[in-house]
């Protein structure tokens, strides 16, 4: 299976240098065995994905993000992303709490999770539980398995203290996080080897405790004032 997906990396790449409508018309048919490459390579994914967690009977194109970018709002008017992304929780896509965002991409391809794009209240909720007690987090970004999969965490982060935080309180290196993202890097070489499938279940694994700790402790009801990247 993971020898199929150079066909998306084949097209995804001559998608970057050509990224107009026009020769994605011509070269529809290769973007629908790119695609079909891509689907088959999450099922897969989906089959063993509770050796991670349950998230229900997930089909493939519910997880699947669409390639068409929306440009109503940005600078950058390519009418498509040069990459594949799936997130996979209960939800799909649609998941707005814990969920594990995969993407095939020349140059770029990742397994990555954790709080993204939080809403005010999120990151508020988030930073009052590391100030109280930054240990349960600490202990997470410590692990063998959070250290081999992701070395350390990233996103941006605040020049200075948050408001209402001192600034030479004992977390402010933590507290100064306004994303907490763990990202994992797969090379072109490896997204077409055979065990593709293993290390990005395993990569998961390592994974949940880290997007766990982060919608433990978020409210439900501020999780629909969080957006999911498109």
């Amino acid at each position: 299976m993971p020898e199929s997906l150079r066909l998306a990396l084949d097209f995804l790449r001559d998608l970057n240098r050509n990224n107009d409508r026009e020769w994605f018309k011509a070269n529809k048919k290769r973007y629908d065995a790119a695609r079909a490459a891509h689907e088959i390579f999450i099922a897969e994914v989906l089959a063993r994905f509770d050796e991670v967690e349950d998230v229900g009977p997930l089909t493939p194109p519910e997880t699947l993000y669409r390639i068409h970018r929306d440009i109503r709002f940005s600078p950058d008017k390519t009418p498509y992303k040069p990459w594949m992304g799936a997130l996979i929780g209960p939800q799909g896509r649609k998941t707005l709490g814990s969920a594990y965002y995969i993407q095939i991409q020349p140059g770029g391809s990742m397994i990555a999770g954790g709080l993204y794009m939080p809403s005010s209240e999120a990151l508020q909720a988030i930073r009052e539980s590391i100030a109280a007690d930054a240990r349960p987090l600490k202990a997470v970004l410590a692990s063998e398995s959070f250290v081999r999969s992701f070395g350390s965490i990233e996103g941006e982060q605040l020049k200075t203290a948050p408001k209402g935080f001192s600034k030479d309180h004992p977390e402010i290196a933590l507290l100064r996080y306004k994303q907490f993202l763990a990202v994992h890097n797969i090379s072109d070489e490896d997204v077409v080897k055979d065990d593709l499938v293993d290390r990005v279940i395993t990569v998961c694994k390592a994974l949940k405790p880290f997007s766990d700790y982060f919608y433990d402790r978020i409210d439900p009801a501020i999780l629909e004032k969080m957006a999911r990247p498109g």
